[in-house]
C-alpha cells in the first residue's frame, strides 16, 4: 500500500509552520478572517459577527461516516452476486461552534447560532485529532473551521509534533477571505467548501452575505490552484484536493445551474462534486415561505442532469445517477 505524507510536514520540518501561525494570529487583533472584516480585537476577547473570541470552542468530535464516501472509506464486497458495503475508519469529525455565515436556516442551527459547545484549550484539540487518529479515523475534518483558523493551524501543529500524520480537511461554507485561504497553502490537504448560491439577492436574505458568489469563487480557485482535483489512493480514499458541496435549496434558491457552470469552466471538469438532497426546514426557514418546504425530486434531479450535460461526472452518488 503506497503511503501519503500529509503536506504540513515540510512546513513543520522547515520551521515555516510556526509563522503562518503567528502571521494568523496577527489577524485577531484586527479581524478579517472571513470576508465580514469585523475588525474587531479578539485577542483582548471582542466579538463580532460570529459570535467568537480568543478561545476556540467546539462542539462534538467522533469517527463519522455519514460524509462522503471518499472521506469516510467505503468497502463493497461481492456476496452471493450482492455487494455488501462497510465503512473503514470514518472521517475524524471536530465541530466547531458558531460560524462566520449564520444561514438562517442552517442544518445545525444549535451550534452555528446557539452556541452549543465548549471552550477547548490547543492542547486539548491536539489531543483530540491524535485520539481520532488512534481510532483509525482517515482524516481529521474541521467542520465550519473558519472564524478559528488561528488557534487550528496552531492545533495541528502541536499535535504534528506528537505524531499526526492525517491529512487535514477543510470543511467550510465558501464565504472565505482568499487572503487568509493563501496562509494555509501546504497546511489543508483536502478542501471541502460548500457553494451556497450564485444570486446576491438571495445570499443576502438567507445568509446576510450579498458579495458570497463573488467571494467563494475566488476561493475555490485558489483551493484548486493549491490541492487540484480530488486524489484517491488505491483504496478510494482521499488524501489530497478539492470537494465542493451544493446543497440544492427549493425553488431553485440557490441558483444551482450558474454554480455548477463556474465549477465545470473555471475549475475543473474533474471536480468532485456532491450535489445534496438533503435540505429540510430549520431554524428560522420556517419564517420564509419559499424556505419552509422540501425540494422536489423534480428539482433535484433537474440540477443532477444540469451537471451531467455540462460535463460534470465525479462525486454524484449511485443512486443519484440513476433513475431507480
Amino acid at each position: 500500500m503506497m503511503k501519503f505524507q500529509p503536506c504540513y510536514l515540510k512546513l513543520y520540518e522547515s520551521g515555516e509552520l510556526d509563522e503562518r501561525v503567528e502571521k494568523l494570529y496577527s489577524v485577531l487583533e484586527s479581524c478579517e478572517l472571513c470576508p465580514r472584516k469585523c475588525k474587531i480585537n479578539r485577542l483582548e476577547g471582542a466579538q463580532g459577527y460570529c459570535k467568537s473570541g480568543k478561545e476556540l470552542m467546539i462542539s462534538s468530535y467522533s469517527p463519522h461516516f455519514g460524509e462522503e464516501e471518499p472521506l469516510v472509506g467505503i468497502s463493497r464486497l461481492p456476496i452471493a452476486d450482492v455487494f455488501r458495503v462497510s465503512h473503514t475508519g470514518g472521517s475524524g469529525t471536530i465541530f466547531l461552534t458558531s460560524c462566520n455565515l449564520l444561514c438562517l436556516y442552517c442544518q445545525n442551527y444549535e451550534i452555528s447560532h446557539l452556541g452549543q459547545g465548549a471552550e477547548s484549550s490547543i492542547d486539548r484539540i491536539s489531543g483530540i485529532m491524535l485520539h481520532l487518529q488512534n481510532k483509525g479515523c482517515h482524516n481529521i475534518n474541521f467542520v465550519t473551521p473558519t472564524h478559528f483558523t488561528p488557534q487550528l493551524v496552531k492545533s495541528i501543529k502541536v499535535a504534528v509534533g506528537k505524531g499526526l500524520r492525517l491529512p487535514i480537511v477543510w470543511n467550510c461554507g465558501g464565504y472565505e477571505n482568499v487572503e487568509i485561504i493563501k496562509l494555509l497553502d501546504g497546511i489543508v490537504d483536502i478542501y471541502m467548501p460548500d457553494i451556497k448560491y450564485s444570486g446576491s439577492e438571495p445570499a443576502k436574505k438567507y445568509s446576510n452575505t450579498p458579495d458570497y458568489f463573488d467571494r467563494c469563487k475566488e476561493a475555490a480557485k485558489e483551493m484548486h490552484r493549491q490541492v487540484g482535483d480530488l486524489k484517491l489512493d488505491e483504496r478510494g480514499i482521499a488524501y489530497r484536493g478539492l470537494l465542493i458541496r451544493h446543497l440544492i435549496l427549493p425553488n431553485d434558491l440557490a441558483g444551482s445551474e450558474a454554480i455548477l457552470r463556474f465549477i465545470s469552466e473555471v475549475i475543473s471538469t474533474n471536480s468532485y462534486i456532491n450535489i445534496m438532497s438533503q435540505y429540510r426546514p430549520e431554524g428560522r426557514a420556517y419564517q420564509y415561505k419559499e424556505l419552509n418546504c422540501y425540494p422536489t425530486k423534480d428539482e433535484f434531479y433537474r440540477v443532477i442532469d444540469t451537471a451531467k450535460d455540462i460535463g460534470l461526472t465525479r462525486g454524484f452518488q449511485r443512486k443519484h445517477m440513476e433513475r431507480l
